[in-house]
């Protein structure tokens, strides 16, 4: 029971949770913004009605999932001064910077332009309505870089001094904190992935409708803007995840070597790249498994002959720098959610590869087919979901890497109960706004876009292109 009851497991717990569903939304809300922003583009350059409804549509999308995503964040910000307070004061002075950036521009560009937007449709010069979808979509870049600064540092400590009378860690430049080689090789590497999600929601809604035979003149475009933003972007994800790849060697080595189960030094054709590796249950020793020789080498060194350090070895150097303990984190998790992480983005585009082929020419695939790419929409989201579990665990046992370790940082005066009783309200209130959540998308796409009466042409172009207020919202 007391191990049930256990304050730092059930902050893990409870953490762990709330910032997996948070981030269900983010990934969406960045993608879809600059998704909105581009076909609101096309609509003005071409004045073409079909991509005016695909703006409103996926606009309404956008929308539902942007409020929930602000609803649920909040919720992380309460549970530092809760379940983390320690964790809270030694970092308070290092995270202040980037976060009221976060907060004071990037949330302010969103907070302000998509309210400008959602209500200037027929107030607002048409250029004018459209930079404001624009702003709105750098805002959500913009304040995706300023968390993802912020959870570099827990990554990679840098641009910091430690005050051993206060027991903190102080600020000592913000240009470094902002340059953090983690942030900037994680940076590209999630906002593309950011775009597979969106790309998926967009493929999953067009092949609904041509299913059907709905929308066609909307959806037929849609579909095919979906299908090559995911492979775009695809492509592009895999290419900035190398470079994080090659940033998290150097910076942590630890969980390179656990996403691989590489307990020994290897070079070379030893440093193999595991498909599938079996072990004994406390992963100490592999039973069986299927490599490709040097690919590890490569991938974490760009060399064929590049050493890849081993856990045993690594465990020994961080015993000797850091005192007594065990620095290793949970491999099973590690290993598989970096695997996951891989198998389902590649699935992903492979899908989307799919696509293009049975639609090329105008041709019109079997209903399996459509059947399929309405229910791939998961893939890309899980994708980031195991990968953002694989970023966090595989840092354990460190909440702030070599600095401060997960065990020290939940709060000294909160109990198991407080922690349970909240984690249970929590759960419980983020499962009904899920079902809300996704009840309201789901409506939404298959209500489809919906008709919108342009003013008749009197001859004047700029009247002619001017949509009506946007009343669905």
């Amino acid at each position: 029971m007391n191990d049930l009851l256990d304050p730092l497991l059930l902050s893990r717990w409870q953490f762990g949770l709330t910032t997996v569903y948070h981030f269900i939304f983010v990934p969406l809300t960045i993608g879809m913004a600059s998704t909105v922003a581009i076909f609101q583009t096309a609509w003005v350059r071409t004045g073409k009605l079909h991509y005016l409804h695909l703006t409103r549509f996926f606009g309404k999308i956008f929308l539902i999932n942007f409020a929930m995503g602000v609803v649920t964040g909040i919720v992380q910000e309460f549970q530092f001064g809760m379940n983390w307070s320690t964790y809270s004061r030694f970092v308070g002075d290092v995270f202040g910077a980037p976060l009221a950036l976060e907060g004071l521009l990037a949330f302010f560009l969103e907070a302000t332009f998509i309210g400008l937007w959602i209500f200037g449709w027929d107030k607002l010069p048409q250029k004018v309505h459209l930079a404001t979808i624009w702003i709105t979509a750098a805002g959500t870049i913009l304040s995706a870089y300023f968390i993802i600064a912020a959870n570099a540092f827990m990554q990679n400590p840098v641009g910091y001094r430690l005050n051993p009378e206060r027991g903190r860690a102080e600020l000592t430049s913000i240009w470094d904190l902002l340059t953090n080689k983690v942030a900037l090789a994680a940076f590209p590497h999630t906002i593309f992935a950011c775009f597979m999600v969106s790309a998926a929601v967009i493929i999953t809604a067009a092949a609904y409708h041509l299913a059907k035979g709905q929308h066609v003149e909307a959806m037929r475009p849609a579909l095919k803007f979906g299908l090559w933003t995911m492979i775009i972007s695809g492509g592009a994800t895999f290419l900035a995840g190398d470079q994080l790849g090659l940033a998290m060697v150097e910076t942590q080595p630890m969980k390179m070597a656990a996403a691989e189960a590489l307990y020994n030094t290897a070079t070379g054709a030893n440093a193999s790249f595991s498909i599938f590796t079996l072990g004994t249950p406390d992963g100490v020793h592999e039973l069986f498994s299927i490599r490709i020789p040097y690919l590890l080498s490569f991938l974490s060194t760009h060399t064929l002959n590049g050493t890849v350090e081993g856990i045993n070895d690594l465990q020994a150097q961080y015993t000797t720098l850091y005192g007594p303990g065990d620095y290793t984190p949970v491999i099973w998790v590690t290993y598989w959610a970096f695997r996951w992480m891989i198998g389902l983005g590649v699935a992903s585009v492979l899908v989307a590869i799919a696509g293009l082929w049975f639609t090329r020419k105008g041709r019109e695939p079997k209903r399996w087919m459509w059947k399929i790419a309405v229910w791939a929409f998961p893939l890309p989201f899980l994708a980031m979901t195991v990968g953002w579990v694989f970023t966090e665990m595989g840092r354990q046992p460190w909440i702030v890497f070599s600095l401060l370790k997960t065990e020290d940082a939940v709060s000294p005066n909160t109990t198991g109960l407080d922690v349970l009783i909240s984690l249970i309200a929590f759960t419980v209130v983020y499962g009904s706004l899920a079902v809300v959540e996704f009840g309201l998308i789901a409506k939404a796409i298959r209500t489809g876009p919906e008709p919108v009466e342009l003013p008749s042409d009197d001859g004047d172009e700029n009247s002619r292109r001017t949509a009506p207020a946007l009343t669905v919202y």
